[in-house]
């Protein structure tokens, strides 16, 4: 994504807390409750946030409910933004250790081998 796109998603009201909350796999109602963002708003920041590369549907496990659920996670540990010379952008990947200790930890608790 270029510079001056990336700043304007991360500028949209809602998006960096949802990044931040997002560490960990949550569905669009937890990050809706947690951040006390309108659910519709969630929707569309979540959208915004696949788009732009930053979150990733993470799993669609089964709820209580026996419903699918789309848990998301983002995509990124860290961005930093110099504005020194120019606009230079940063963006540190989540490991690649995080993200496996995340799927094996999905498989134990979905009872999977």
């Amino acid at each position: 994504m270029v510079g001056d796109d990336l700043i304007s998603v991360l500028g949209n009201k809602y998006n960096t807390d949802i990044l931040t909350a997002a560490d960990e796999p949550m569905s669009a109602q937890e990050l809706s409750d947690e951040l006390d963002v309108p659910i519709a708003t969630c929707y569309r920041r979540i959208s915004e946030l696949e788009e732009a590369d930053l979150l990733e549907l993470h799993d669609r496990p089964l709820s209580e409910e026996h419903r699918r659920v789309k848990v998301y996670r983002r995509q990124v540990d860290g961005i930093e933004v110099d504005f020194r010379d120019g606009i230079t952008i940063e963006v540190e990947e989540r490991s690649a250790v995080k993200n496996r200790l995340d799927d094996v930890w999905r498989n134990l608790s979905s009872g999977e081998n």
